[in-house]
């Protein structure tokens, strides 16, 4: 006697809950690239009239209002941020980097790193936000 299966297993494979998954992937990446690119590092950058290019640097030189350096969002001493910035920018193909100084920044210590990009012949950008 032959007992027949009433359920038989489906060998269809839906691809909508992989789209799905796919679909809220792409969205989750999308969301989280466009705040990677945001510093830790709270500072009050000075307003300018005119707004440039957002041409990003692969570096970034930030001094807040103490007067504390952070090269890539990393804490450096004053005295080894010169050889910081050279050592970094000799493995990377851009020879210029970004200086993000708070609108309280003594004016002596983001000449500091200015002299740091005339003396080694780098190119400088200096972060603003555009006055509304």
């Amino acid at each position: 006697m032959k007992i027949q299966r009433r359920n038989k297993a489906n060998p269809e494979f839906s691809l909508a809950a992989m789209t799905d998954v796919i679909l809220l992937m792409l969205i989750f990446f999308m969301i989280t690239s466009s705040a990677a690119n945001q510093s830790s590092i709270d500072v009050k950058l000075p307003k300018a009239d005119t707004a440039a290019d957002n041409t990003p640097n692969p570096l970034t030189v930030t001094i807040n209002a103490e007067g504390s350096y952070f090269v890539d969002d990393k804490p450096v001493p004053r005295e080894q941020v010169e050889q910081t910035v050279v050592s970094l920018l000799n493995s990377r193909a851009g020879k210029s980097f970004t200086i993000r100084a708070d609108e309280n920044t003594l004016h002596k210590d983001v000449i500091f790193a200015m002299e740091i990009a005339e003396k080694h012949k780098l190119n400088i950008a200096i972060a603003t936000v555009k006055e509304n």
